[in-house]
């Protein structure tokens, strides 16, 4: 059962990884689907303020030829000025007038947003009928930038690329093709984009959210449920096993009580007749435990009084005592006798659950301190025995639940002890703490209220 509910467990994992994993496909698809458009309605936008953004104007136009043709008559006159012809691009004087014309279009395109720009030549060829000579062609790099006001191209997208072509002077029949692209940056463009994108994000988390949570839910009440259907079974054993005793105790009585020599002898009859009303006791006992101790703090109905709180707890240990001899209790009883409004009753029984339940677990010593802390009358019962592992504290006092060792219960019972004890203290306001470790025994704090 155990296995086949981790193999679903595992499945259903598996499953809830790939439906997240399709989600958050869909959203970067989505995502890059919302970047591609924008990049379009940008470069449409630009498209139809630059006109092709080398004419942005005659004049401009007119300077930027100037500056291809300058720089081809400087090669035709010498090869050697290959070398300077990039920085000549870089820092060429219509640098700054083209940036501002440009800057100036830009802005009255996107009024909302800081648009930043460059040019870049990515090609510079010079030819003629006889040979054609590439003076460079590479790809776009921020460094060959001709103007503008881009410092990198990080963040930058291509909008178009254009190319042109450039006479020499007069009577030479060397020209120069040229490869310019423009790239454009768009500040906070990530949160243009996931401006657009915020109903689906949302829906989507929402989704994932509610996903995971249900998720969750099921997988706990599958785990709730396996754990309540084997604490069913444990206790349909547990108390098979406490009625087995009696009734075969009171099988054999009966058998023995319809022989004639038995209803002849006096004394045995009346013996076993004993032996029935014991166990007949016995099993109502087991019976009452099972209903009464499975009463929730607040179905309880506690008959206060005022006890001496030394006094019930030396009284206790009387009767203790007598029961298991070979297990000494020490006291140190650090506070004055101490009146409380309690039931006697039910606080004698739930104690007695608490020393019984360490003697059962294998202590040989124990040790009870009183103290007063904060209007709280402290009780704490200190036993030297086998331990309860910290995993376990939790589980402690849940209903039928009793520890185990290796998966055996070795102490038989039905699990209501510490159940019992746990909702007749909560019952008088108060409340129980176990410390403990494997193999260093166990101490349990009762707190009930002085006030």
């Amino acid at each position: 059962m155990k296995q086949k509910i981790n193999l679903l467990i595992g499945f259903s994992t598996l499953v809830l990884l790939m439906l997240i994993a399709i989600q958050i496909y869909l959203v970067k698809t989505t995502y890059d689907y919302k970047v591609e458009q924008f990049h379009s309605e940008v470069k449409d936008k630009i498209g139809t303020i630059t006109n092709n953004y080398t004419e942005l104007d005659s004049s401009i136009f007119c300077k930027k030829d100037i500056l291809y043709k300058g720089l081809l008559e400087k090669f035709i006159n010498d090869e050697d000025y290959r070398n300077q012809i990039k920085e000549d691009l870089r820092s060429n004087q219509y640098r700054n007038a083209l940036t501002l014309r440009l800057q100036q279009k830009l802005k009255r395109a996107f009024p909302k947003n800081e648009v930043n720009f460059t040019v870049i030549t990515t090609k510079f060829v010079v030819y003629n009928v006889a040979k054609t000579d590439t003076l460079f062609s590479e790809k776009p790099s921020i460094e060959n930038a001709i103007y503008g006001n881009l410092t990198s191209l990080d963040n930058a997208f291509q909008v178009r690329s254009y190319v042109g072509t450039t006479s020499g002077f007069q009577n030479s029949d060397y020209k120069l093709l040229t490869e310019d692209t423009l790239y454009v940056s768009v500040a906070d463009w990530e949160q243009i984009i996931l401006g657009r994108m915020a109903i689906l994000l949302i829906l989507s988390i929402v989704s994932m959210v509610i996903l995971i949570s249900l998720f969750v839910i099921a997988i706990k009440a599958l785990i709730q449920q396996k754990k309540v259907s084997d604490v069913k079974t444990d206790f349909i054993n547990n108390i098979t096993h406490e009625l087995k005793t009696p009734l075969t105790t009171l099988s054999v009585s009966t058998k023995l009580l319809e022989r004639k020599e038995v209803k002849d002898n006096e004394v045995v009859f009346n013996s076993i007749l004993d032996t029935v009303n014991r166990q007949n006791a016995r099993l109502q006992n087991i019976i009452d435990q099972v209903v009464y101790n499975s009463l929730g703090y607040d179905e309880i109905q506690l008959q206060k009084e005022t006890i001496k709180t030394n006094a019930l707890l030396k009284t206790i240990i009387a009767d203790f005592n007598l029961a298991y001899p070979k297990v000494p209790i020490q006291t140190q009883f650090t506070t004055d006798e101490t009146n409380l409004s309690l039931d006697k009753f039910h606080l004698t029984t739930a104690l007695n659950n608490v020393l019984e339940n360490a003697v059962k677990y294998g202590c040989q010593n124990i040790t009870i301190v009183t103290s007063h802390v904060n209007n709280e009358f402290h009780i704490s019962i200190q036993d030297d025995g086998i331990g309860i592992p910290k995993n376990k504290h939790s589980l402690l006092f849940e209903k039928f639940y009793r520890v185990e060792q290796g998966n055996i219960h070795n102490t038989k019972g039905l699990g209501l002890g510490l159940y019992y004890v746990d909702q007749i203290i909560k019952a008088h306001q108060g409340s129980i703490q176990v410390v403990s470790e494997m193999g260093k025994g166990a101490s349990f704090v009762i707190r009930i209220p002085s006030v």
